[in-house]
C-alpha cells in the first residue's frame, strides 16, 4: 500500500528560480554604471491608492492596494497587462536574454522517462521526448511493444492543461485521471475504459486537493470544497468533503462520506482504500499539520466509523495492513516519527504497538514487495533500511553516493521495485532493486548533457542569530576562486514541515557550468530534523527562520563565496514570504530579490481560498493582539518603508494561482514601485493561464527561467555570457 497521500501541506516548495553568469564574464565599472543607468528609464504604470483601513485591536492598517484582491475587475486585469509590458520592455533590453532561453532549451532536450508501474495487464510508464509541454503516458504488455497511452499536450493548443493524479481501478481495467486547466488547483477528473480509451461518462467538476481511491472497480473517494461565491480563483474554500462516486451514476448524485458537520468544519480531507479493498481510511486536518483519522470497515454493510486518533495534535495515516492489523506512521509522541501497529476492531493510540521505533532522523516509510522501506534523513541526506513484516531490519540498502532516493514502493508480489537518485550536481538515475539480494542496478539513467564530475557539493553548518546550527549545501564548479565576486543564488524554504533535500535541476545545471554557486540553506521551520524543527520556525517563532536566511547570506560573504554585489536571494510560495520578509528587513544584504508566488500579505492571507489552513505555521491577526503585532512586524506588503534602497526585484506569480492568489504579489510590487528610493528595478512578472507552479508547460518554464536568470544576472553588472 503506498503512502497514503491527504493534501495536507497546502502550500508545496516551488521550482527553484534561479540565474547565472561565471566569472570570464566581460565586466567593467563603466558597463556597471550604464547597467544602472538603464533602470532609471522605468516608467512604472501609476497603481491607483484606495482609502481602505482595516481595524485590529485599535490599531488601524492602510490597505491603499485592496481593489488588486479582484481578480475578476477589467481594472485589475489591466493593471496586470501595464505591469508586465514594463516588466518584458525592460527584460527584451538584456543582450543575453535569448542566449539564456537557447542554452536552456539545449539542456532541456533530452528524453526523460519515469519508472515504470504496473496496473493489471500493463506496464505504464511516463515519457518525454525533450521539450514537450507535459509528460506522455506510455505502456507495454510483457514482452510488447510500448504504445501511447494518454497524452496531455493534445489536451490544449498551448500546452497549459495539465494532468495530475492517474489512478486505476482494483483490476486496472478503468482509469480516472484529473486534470488542471491553466495552473488552477480546481480539477475534472475523467473516467476511460483502459482498452479502448474511451471516455465512461461526463467528467466530475469543480474536485480540488484531492486522491482518487478506488474500491474494487465500483467507484472512487474524491475530495472537494463546495464552490465558493464570488471569485473561484480567489474566494475563501474552508470546509472540505469526501465523496464517493459509483460508476455511472451522475456526480449530482454522488454522496457525501465525510465532512458535512458544521460543528468541526475540516479545512482538508482524504480517503483511502487498502490494498484489499478492506478498509477505507478518512483524514481530516483543519490545518497543514495535524490530522485526526477514522476507520470504515467496508466488508461490512453500515459499518461504523472507528475512531483511530480525534485531535489534531499529530499527524498520522495508515501505510500498510494485514487483515485486521494496521500499520501506522505516526509523529504522537514521536517527533521524528515512527511505525506502530493495532487491531482494526480496537485502533485508539492507547492500543498502539511500537513496530519500528523513533529514531534520532526523521522518518520516511513506504512498502512493495512484502517489505517495509524506511528512508531517513541524516542532514537532509537520505539513508534507507528494509524491514520485514515482523519488524526486523533486513539490510542497509546501499545507495549510489550522498542525495536523495525516491520512495521504494509497488505492490507486495513484485520482486523488483524502482527508485531514482539524484543530488544538486547528479541528474537523476533509474535504479531498479532486487528485494531479496538488495542489490541495486541501473534502470535508465539521465540522457541529461551535464558532466557533473566537473562540479563539486559541500555541506556546511552556521551559526544562526541565536546561536543555532544550520546545515547547507553549497554547489559550485570544481576549481572556482573564493574572491567574493562569484554570481550566488540563495535559497529557501522554512515551513510547512517541508525538507529540502538535494536533487537536481536542468535550470540549476545552467547555472553551475557558467561559474555560479548555488546554496541551498534548510531553515527551521522545514522538516529536516523533525517536528521540533518545524515549531522553531512557526508562529511567534517565525522571525528564526529569517535569522537564519540571513546568517545564511553572511555566511557565503564572509567566507568569500561571494559579497552582497553578487548575492540573489529567491523561494517560492513560503519561500517567497521567506524573501520578502528578508529583503524588507535587511535590503543590504542581496543585490538581487527573487519572491516567486509568495505569500506576502499576513494580516490577509487567510481570507483566500485554503489559506485558513496555514495558520499552523503562521497563525492570524484577528488570534490575539500579540500575534497581530508579531505578523504585521514582518509582513512583506507592510514592511515596505519609503526612502530605503531595495535590491533589484522581480516578483513572479501567475494570473491563476489559487494557491496563493496573485493578489499578494500585486500588493508588494505596488508598494516597492512606489516607495523604492534607490535605482534598482522593482518589476513583476505576471505569467498568464498559470498557476502556483504545478503543470506549468516546459515551454513557459523555461522562459521564465530565461527571464529570471537575464533579470538576475544584468542587474549583478554582467553584460554579457561567457564567451
Amino acid at each position: 500500500m503506498k503512502k497514503q497521500s491527504l493534501f495536507l501541506t497546502s502550500i508545496l516548495v516551488t521550482s527553484v528560480l534561479a540565474g547565472c553568469t561565471g566569472n570570464s564574464v566581460e565586466q567593467t565599472s563603466d558597463k556597471v554604471a550604464a547597467a544602472q543607468k538603464q533602470t532609471q528609464k522605468i516608467s512604472y504604470p501609476v497603481t491607483k491608492k484606495g482609502d481602505v483601513v482595516d481595524t485590529f485591536f485599535g490599531t488601524d492598517v492602510a490597505d491603499p492596494y485592496r481593489w488588486l484582491e479582484d481578480d475578476r475587475s477589467e481594472e485589475t486585469g489591466a493593471w496586470v497587462k501595464a505591469e508586465n509590458k514594463v516588466t518584458f520592455d525592460y527584460l527584451s533590453q538584456i543582450p543575453y536574454r535569448g542566449q539564456l532561453k537557447s542554452r536552456l532549451a539545449e539542456l532541456w532536450n533530452y528524453e526523460k522517462v519515469g519508472a515504470p508501474f504496473k496496473k493489471g495487464d500493463y506496464s505504464y510508464f511516463y515519457k518525454n521526448d525533450g521539450l514537450q509541454n507535459q509528460y506522455v503516458v506510455y505502456r507495454q504488455k510483457e514482452g510488447g511493444t510500448a504504445e501511447l497511452f494518454l497524452d496531455p499536450n493534445t489536451f490544449s493548443e498551448d500546452g497549459t492543461t495539465s494532468m495530475g493524479q492517474l489512478s486505476f481501478s482494483k483490476d486496472g481495467s478503468i482509469a480516472a485521471y484529473a486534470i488542471s486547466e491553466g495552473g488552477s488547483d480546481w480539477r475534472k477528473i475523467i473516467i476511460i475504459d483502459v482498452e479502448t480509451k474511451k471516455v465512461l461518462e461526463t467528467p466530475l467538476i469543480d474536485v480540488k486537493f484531492s486522491d482518487i481511491s478506488w474500491f474494487k472497480n465500483e467507484g472512487f473517494y474524491y475530495s472537494s470544497y463546495d464552490k465558493p461565491e464570488g471569485s473561484e480563483l480567489s474566494a475563501k474554500t474552508d470546509q472540505h468533503k469526501l465523496y464517493y462516486h459509483v460508476l455511472g451514476q451522475p456526480q449530482k448524485e454522488d454522496k457525501v462520506i465525510f465532512g458535512n458537520t458544521a460543528e468541526q468544519k475540516r479545512r482538508y480531507v482524504g480517503g483511502t482504500v487498502t490494498d484489499d479493498n478492506r478498509f477505507l481510511l478518512i483524514s481530516g486536518a483543519i490545518s497543514t499539520s495535524g490530522n485526526d483519522l477514522y476507520l470504515k470497515d467496508l466488508t461490512k454493510p453500515n459499518s461504523p466509523l472507528l475512531t483511530i486518533t480525534d485531535n489534531f495534535d499529530a499527524d498520522t495515516y495508515v501505510i500498510e495492513n494485514e487483515g485486521d492489523k494496521l500499520f501506522l506512521v505516526t509523529n504522537l509522541g514521536a517527533p521524528n516519527k515512527k511505525i506502530v501497529t493495532v487491531n482494526a476492531k480496537a485502533p485508539a493510540s492507547k492500543n498502539w504497538t511500537d513496530f519500528i521505533a523513533e529514531t534520532d532522523y526523521v522518518l520516511s516509510a513506504s512498502t512493495g514487495g512484502g517489505f517495509f522501506f524506511t528512508e531517513y534523513m541524516v542532514d537532509a541526506i537520505s539513508k534507507v533500511y528494509q524491514y520485514d513484516y515482523q519488524g526486523k531490519q533486513v539490510r542497509e540498502i546501499n545507495l549510489p553516493g550522498v542525495g536523495s532516493a525516491s520512495a521504494l514502493e509497488g505492490d507486495k508480489d513484485e520482486s523488483t521495485l524502482y527508485y531514482s537518485f539524484s543530488n544538486y550536481k547528479t541528474p537523476g538515475t533509474i535504479y531498479s532493486y532486487n528485494i531479496d539480494k538488495g542489490n541495486s542496478d541501473v534502470y535508465r539513467k539521465s540522457g541529461a548533457k551535464f558532466d557533473s564530475d566537473a562540479y563539486e557539493s559541500k555541506q556546511v553548518f552556521y551559526p544562526s542569530k541565536d546561536g543555532t546550527k544550520v546545515p547547507m549545501i553549497i554547489t559550485y564548479k570544481k576549481g572556482i576562486e573564493l574572491n567574493g565576486k562569484n554570481p550566488t543564488i540563495l535559497y529557501g524554504y522554512g515551513g510547512f514541515n517541508i525538507s529540502l533535500t538535494p536533487r537536481f535541476s536542468v535550470s540549476r545545471a545552467v547555472w553551475l557550468e557558467q561559474g555560479g554557486i548555488y546554496a541551498v540553506a534548510n531553515l527551521r521551520g522545514g522538516g529536516e530534523y523533525g517536528k521540533t524543527w518545524h515549531k522553531a520556525g512557526t508562529q511567534l517563532d517565525k522571525q528564526n527562520v529569517f535569522d537564519d536566511f540571513i546568517a545564511a547570506g553572511e555566511y557565503l560573504i564572509k567566507q568569500d563565496y561571494t559579497s552582497s554585489d553578487y548575492l540573489a536571494i529567491n523561494g517560492g510560495s513560503n519561500g517567497g514570504l521567506l524573501v520578502g520578509a528578508v529583503m524588507t528587513q535587511r535590503p543590504d544584504l542581496m543585490q538581487v530579490a527573487l519572491p516567486a508566488v509568495g505569500v506576502l500579505d499576513m494580516l490577509r492571507y487567510h481570507t483566500f481560498t485554503a489559506g485558513a489552513g496555514w495558520a499552523y505555521d503562521y497563525g492570524t491577526a484577528e488570534q490575539s493582539e500579540e500575534m497581530f503585532t508579531y505578523l504585521k512586524g514582518y509582513s512583506p506588503v507592510h514592511n515596505v518603508k519609503a526612502g530605503v534602497s531595495y535590491p533589484a526585484t522581480m516578483v513572479t506569480t501567475g494570473d491563476h494561482d489559487d494557491r496563493v492568489v496573485p493578489a499578494h504579489s500585486f500588493k508588494f510590487a505596488a508598494e516597492l514601485q512606489a516607495k523604492q528610493a534607490g535605482n534598482a528595478p522593482t518589476l513583476i512578472r505576471i505569467e498568464t493561464n498559470a498557476g502556483h507552479g504545478a503543470g506549468t508547460p516546459v515551454s513557459k518554464t523555461i522562459e521564465q527561467y530565461a527571464d529570471i536568470y537575464a533579470f538576475t544576472l544584468f542587474n549583478m553588472g554582467f553584460t554579457a555570457l561567457p564567451k
